[in-house]
């Protein structure tokens, strides 16, 4: 079983939502963050909310979908800290929308996704998350690092209408993790580096708290335990799967026993 303790995360997407939760369950458990986000006055914020809980932390503005931020992400977390252990690239972005939608009287086609809006989800959740993490775990090996990669999935992998863009991403967040496990095997240090991925149903965010309230009731309609998975909740489960070391290779559903809006 790995310590969190004196152990060091680097958290895209830190300066609000699940990564800023993991943020600070990670250093209430003794750990350091390097948090990363887009939004510069928000990762300020955050680092003040974690100082108060006694927590190191050091921060990076920058875009994921630069490989130059990218690099000095994970440079920032070998400098400051001397190691990465975690590596959480959960910047994530959505732009829903239908890939084409008919008229409801002449049946013709009047509107369909854009590319900018296509590429936009492509560029942060798929590229982004690729970016971060072949930085991240270059930093890893070359520093004799253990530690865990994990990624964030969701339910919406499934398949959701409306998310033909956010949907793909996160298919693809669940195969990554069999894919760099057998590359990492055969190097021959799936050991030492693990990698994973949760997969979250509806969480209880700010944005998705603040929502309709009759949009949101319709939502929890298809959850059996009747609520929002807790942003904690989510960090619990990456923090476990990275203590325990035989978790590795596989995506974490946590989503309340949802069933894709079904009822059994």
């Amino acid at each position: 079983m790995l310590e969190i303790k004196d152990a060091v995360a680097v958290i895209t997407g830190g300066g609000s939502g699940i990564g800023l939760s993991l943020a600070k369950y990670w250093v209430g458990k003794g750990g350091k963050v390097v948090l990363a986000d887009v939004a510069e006055d928000g990762l300020k914020k955050a680092k003040a909310e974690i100082e108060a809980l006694g927590g190191a932390v050091a921060i990076v503005a920058g875009n994921v979908t630069r490989e130059e931020d990218c690099a000095k992400l994970a440079d920032t977390a070998i400098e400051r800290f001397g190691k990465i252990n975690l590596v959480a690239p959960f910047a994530g972005v959505i732009k829903d929308g239908m890939m084409v939608s008919p008229d409801k009287e002449t049946g013709k086609v009047t509107r369909k996704m854009s590319l900018k809006d296509f590429q936009f989800v492509i560029d942060i959740n798929l590229t982004g998350v690729f970016l971060t993490i072949r930085e991240c775990a270059e930093r890893m090996i070359n520093n004799n690092c253990s530690g865990l990669i994990c990624l964030v999935s969701s339910t919406g992998s499934l398949g959701t209408a409306g998310q033909i863009n956010y949907s793909s991403t996160k298919a693809a967040m669940s195969v990554i993790p069999k894919v760099l496990t057998g590359e990492f095997f055969r190097r021959g240090f799936s050991d030492k580096i693990r990698v994973a991925a949760v997969a979250p149903g509806y969480v209880g965010t700010d944005m998705v708290k603040n929502m309709n309230q009759t949009a949101l009731d319709k939502i929890l309609e298809n959850v059996p335990i009747k609520r929002l998975i807790e942003p904690e909740e989510v960090a619990s489960l990456v923090c476990e799967i990275y203590r325990n070391e035989a978790l590795a290779g596989d995506t974490y559903f946590i989503h309340g026993g949802l069933r894709m809006s079904s009822k059994g």
